[in-house]
């Protein structure tokens, strides 16, 4: 990024003008202004770069964006307060607030698999909360990526928004200009590598990064229901998702039922011939089409498992009993693959997922109460959905975020609001009157009393 860039915005944060509730409004609406104009050329864009159907880039992209945008429209003055909060007696007579308070210039660093609304969300977090903004969205979309850059120049000054465009060098440059604060999402590999890059000025971050997310399909589920929205949730984008189901841990006995319905739930979505099928959008790129291919060539297949060069597309495929310890099992799969494991208890389900690193999300298909609680209560994970998958990430309501190795920090709404603030704790006390009890000497009688206090 040009120093010119930094230097702007730092000076435009300066002059205080992002502090005013008016002046956020106004830029939130003006940004709604913006998507209103061009949600159609995100749509084409996400075609070009993905193949992608209409209904599925504005179900997954641009409903996304607008439900950020209007609640912070909603909700910026109510953010903006300061919050009350009690005052112990000792220090009679009191007040105290906590303050947000924006955090300065704040650089966003964006992934390829959703390149809109996993750039426009953490943005508008940012821009409701205060900040000046830089976006560095990825060059693995470069038609996404060109819109975006377009569209923030035509609607927003550089010195408060702007778009930083380049290849990984690009990033590493970003990370080491002193920003006041970085929100990364990514791989887990690289999410590191901007951890270390931002510890030494100190800065920081959120992380939102992958994992391998198992669903959980217990014996007492309702297998149809499982079955389509399991194969829903893992094609979505072509499997292309960070909160994508990774694999399946089914009851034994309810194993080949479930697999049954898992290819029925395929084939009604996409047809039996995926490669022509305008719904299924394609592999980002080579790279990821040859490495999503190399993962299943040993791996026993009973659904799917043919590509198309030429599309970059891979049919969905169930992999049936992998190996734990096989390559489809220790990275994240980031396509349409889908491995199949059979266990006998509820142990042996919390042992496999615990010897793997925390998930990002986590899918349990029950009904049984006993067990939704169990689930929840022994397991880490970000978040997740029961009797569904994909669906908790586009709640506003509720943050979004990973643990462990699958991120730090979250998301969306209130929480991106906060995450993009600062909050100062501010207690103030009255000039009334005055209690001299707290200033020396410190007698017997105030050594008593202390220990009194303090019980």
């Amino acid at each position: 990024m040009k120093k010119v860039i930094k230097q702007e915005q730092q000076e435009f944060f300066d002059t205080g003008l992002t502090l005013d509730y008016n002046f956020r409004l106004e830029m939130l609406l003006r940004f709604k202004e913006m998507m209103n104009q061009n949600k159609d050329k995100i749509a084409q864009a996400l075609e070009a770069d993905f193949g992608k159907a209409y209904f599925e880039s504005y179900a997954t992209e641009i409903l996304m964006i607008y439900d950020e945008l209007n609640y912070m429209i909603k909700n910026l003055r109510r953010l903006m307060q300061p919050t009350p909060v009690s005052t112990s007696l000792v220090h009679f007579y009191s007040k105290s607030k906590m303050h947000k308070e924006p955090y300065g210039n704040v650089l966003v660093i964006s992934p390829w698999n959703y390149p809109f609304s996993l750039s426009f969300v953490p943005v508008i977090g940012a821009m409701a909360a205060g900040n000046t903004v830089v976006l560095k969205p990825s060059e693995m979309t470069p038609n996404s990526s060109e819109l975006m850059t377009d569209m923030l120049v035509e609607f927003f000054p550089t010195e408060y928004v702007a778009v930083v465009e380049g290849e990984a060098d690009t990033t590493q440059k970003l990370i080491k200009d002193n920003f006041d604060y970085i929100f990364f999402t990514g791989s887990t590999e690289v999410g590191r590598s901007v951890m270390t890059s931002a510890s030494e000025t100190l800065t920081p971050v959120t992380l939102e990064l992958g994992g391998k997310s198992p669903a959980i399909v217990a014996e007492d589920a309702d297998l149809v229901k499982a079955a389509v929205r399991i194969a829903w949730g893992k094609t979505v984008n072509a499997g292309q998702t960070c909160i994508a189901p990774d694999y399946v841990l089914v009851h034994e006995s309810v194993k080949n039922r479930f697999i049954v319905l898992l290819q029925q739930a395929f084939a009604k979505l996409y047809g039996e011939d995926v490669f022509q099928n305008d719904d299924y959008p394609s592999i980002i790129n080579e790279k990821h089409f040859e490495r999503i291919k190399e993962l299943i060539e040993d791996e026993k297949i009973v659904y799917g498992g043919n590509s198309d060069v030429a599309t970059r597309k891979i049919e969905p495929t169930i992999v049936d009993e992998p190996l734990l310890s096989s390559e489809i099992m220790e990275e994240e799969i980031f396509g349409p693959v889908l491995p199949i494991i059979s266990y006998s208890s509820i142990d042996e389900v919390i042992n496999i997922i615990r010897s793997r690193e925390k998930p990002l999300a986590l899918y349990l298909f029950t009904e049984s109460r006993g067990l939704k609680h169990y689930i929840v209560k022994h397991i880490s994970f970000g978040g997740g959905s029961i009797n569904d998958t994909l669906i908790h990430f586009a709640n506003t309501n509720m943050p979004f975020g990973g643990v462990g190795s699958s991120g730090m920090g979250g998301y969306h709404g209130k929480h991106s609001f906060d995450t993009f603030s600062h909050t100062k704790g501010i207690m103030e006390k009255t000039t009334l009157f005055d209690m001299p009890f707290r200033y020396p000497p410190y007698t017997d009688f105030k050594n008593k009393a202390i220990r009194l206090i303090s019980r």
